[in-house]
């Protein structure tokens, strides 16, 4: 078990939020189980916070199930597209995410729907951060020294990704910006492999969240430069934000809940108490703390719904500048 003094840090960040969460009525919301669609296959970190999450469901919702249903493809753009589709009737909802949920459509103008308008906002549930990586060879330890060699040495410099659009191709393309710098992209197909690579030294620099580069630090094999947001983070002791370098800077994965576009406000503001309910428990916070190095985040529909749109006003103009194109 974490420390009781880790719990509470964990749980500080999402207290104000899940305590502005507005108190609702009790109504039938859920009486029958309800599917919880996610946007990417078995296994990855959004899958395993559904599931998290789907455990202690039935404790807060009538004892119905939430059934977790993997429509994994394009950048989660499937999953986007299928939810968008549904009634609105609060009997499918959907693990939100950048891909999906905020830059689809930059990255494909021709998509089937827009995610700025085929959803309904519940609540926020998590952040989680990124680490900038080098392999272990690479000479460069901070952020000056990678800096002031890839202006040195325009495009020397190579980084992998889980893909295009991908948190980790977009935490690196801000650094880049921000820094004023450039690397080659070596995208791959998932996060696991975009590690991999970086391990074998097909790249020298990556940008995934901390859980999925964790072990490959701890035991040598890539070594942390930095954390992508502020105050970094207990995983990784000693660890500086890159805001230390680039003041600002400030990115996170995120998951959250969303239902179809067109959700009556009272169902929605049920399904935003169950969610914050489970969200609060401290035995899902050291989860999220333990399995992915997340914060509980919580809020309101609107926090969520205002939340998404910063989230693509940052994404929106890297994705242009950049090209970036749906593989």
């Amino acid at each position: 078990m974490i420390q009781n003094k880790v719990t509470r840090r964990v749980l500080l960040g999402a207290g104000a939020g899940l305590l502005a969460a507005p108190a609702v009525a009790q109504n039938p919301w859920p009486d029958r189980p309800i599917r919880l669609i996610v946007p990417f296959g078995a296994g990855g970190a959004i899958d395993t916070l559904s599931r998290t999450v789907a455990a202690r469901f039935p404790e807060h919702a009538n004892g119905q199930s939430l059934v977790v249903e993997n429509r994994p493809g394009a950048g989660g753009a499937i999953a986007g597209a299928f939810t968008a589709q549904q009634r609105p009737d609060g009997l499918t909802l959907m693990m939100a995410d950048v891909g999906a949920n905020s830059i689809a459509k930059e990255m494909n103008p021709n998509l089937s729907y827009d995610p700025m308008t085929a959803f309904s906002p519940i609540i926020h549930l998590v952040s989680l951060p990124g680490a900038l990586i080098a392999h272990p060879d690479v000479p460069q330890r901070t952020v000056a020294e990678i800096v002031a060699a890839a202006k040195a040495r325009p495009d020397a410099f190579t980084f992998s990704s889980a893909g295009n659009g991908n948190g980790s191709h977009l935490f690196m393309e801000l650094f880049l910006k921000r820094a004023g710098i450039r690397m080659v992209h070596v995208p791959y197909r998932s996060g696991a492999e975009m590690v991999t690579a970086l391990v074998r030294g097909d790249a020298q620099f990556g940008f995934p969240t901390v859980s999925s580069a964790l072990n490959m630090i701890r035991d040598g094999r890539a070594r942390a430069v930095a954390v992508s947001w502020p105050g970094g983070t207990p995983l990784l002791p000693g660890i500086p934000a890159l805001e230390q370098d680039l003041p600002g800077f400030n990115c996170a994965v995120w998951h959250g809940v969303v239902g179809p576009a067109g959700m009556e406000r009272g169902m929605v503001l049920r399904i935003n108490e169950v969610f914050g309910k489970i969200a609060a428990m401290p035995e899902v916070a050291e989860a999220v703390y333990r399995q992915q190095a997340g914060r509980i985040v919580g809020g309101t529909p609107e926090d969520f719904a205002s939340f998404i749109r910063r989230d693509n006003e940052t994404w929106a103009p890297i994705i242009r500048d950049n090209n970036i194109r749906s593989e």
